[in-house]
């Protein structure tokens, strides 16, 4: 029987990295984002490859989305046995002062409640088959308090507490929970180096190893290790793949000096 993985934000980036490469490794995905003409060319060229895709609609914020999408891939495929949560919702960039409430609000549902709704969604049938992967995408951002984007640092600074939390409580069923930090050529970082090539530079400058990841070749292997057999004996870990980016921190605020 396939592998079943259920992936968030899949249709670009990171989550288009994810799918290409769980469906080449012989998983079967449910591929799921907001962004329908990309998702579904995906699939389709996934699917000319040999891998194995479906695309379903999902806008993370909205729980009966979240709920529906596991629930479908459950019915249909039986089971689930990895869960990606990658989906966040883009937000503003602004100071803490300036920002409303609702941007507050907005990115905790798509980036921490999103998260929970789907983790439950799947933990019954995890526990029942003894096996469970769950890989949620966190952010250097949390992690180095990025200014302007505090909304969303919180968020997933949140979503990397219930990565922990969950990996403690559900460890005893065979379910594992991690936590992935990239450093990944977005399509955030895309733009910035399309518009503002000396900027990206110097982001390029601050890592290490002297470059931002690409999502397939740099990160998309570390979470196909997450979900294998192999790392059963890891969770609650917080792993960073961003070229030693983390160790001193990326100095953000300096590129707009």
């Amino acid at each position: 029987m396939d592998k079943i993985v259920v992936i968030t934000g899949a249709a670009d980036g990171l989550g288009k990295a994810f799918t290409t490469r769980f469906a080449v490794e012989g998983y079967q995905v449910v591929a799921a984002d907001i962004n329908d003409e990309a998702g579904e060319a995906l699939a389709v060229a996934v699917e000319a490859k040999g891998g194995k895709v479906v695309y379903r609609h999902c806008d993370v914020t909205q729980k009966e989305q979240v709920l529906a999408l596991l629930s479908d891939a459950t019915e249909q495929f039986g089971a689930v046995h990895v869960l990606i949560n990658n989906a966040v919702p883009l937000g503003t960039i602004s100071n803490i002062e300036e920002k409303a409430d609702e941007e507050f609000q907005r990115q905790l549902d798509g980036g921490l409640f999103a998260a929970r709704w789907a983790m439950n969604a799947v933990f019954d049938s995890m526990k029942a088959q003894c096996f469970g992967r769950i890989i949620n995408l966190c952010s250097l951002n949390g992690v180095n308090a990025h200014p302007q984007t505090s909304d969303y640092n919180i968020a997933k600074e949140a979503l990397r507490c219930l990565t922990r939390s969950a990996a403690v409580e559900w460890a005893p069923y065979g379910i594992t929970v991690n936590a992935i930090c990239p450093g990944a050529k977005t399509a955030a970082f895309r733009s910035m180096q399309e518009f503002a090539p000396e900027m990206a530079a110097r982001v390029n400058k601050q890592i290490p190893m002297g470059y931002m990841g690409d999502p397939y070749e740099d990160i998309s292997g570390v979470a196909l290790f997450l979900a294998s057999k192999e790392a059963r004996y890891m969770t609650g870990n917080t792993l960073y793949a961003d070229g030693g980016g983390h160790i001193n921190g990326i100095n953000w605020a300096s590129l707009f000096d």
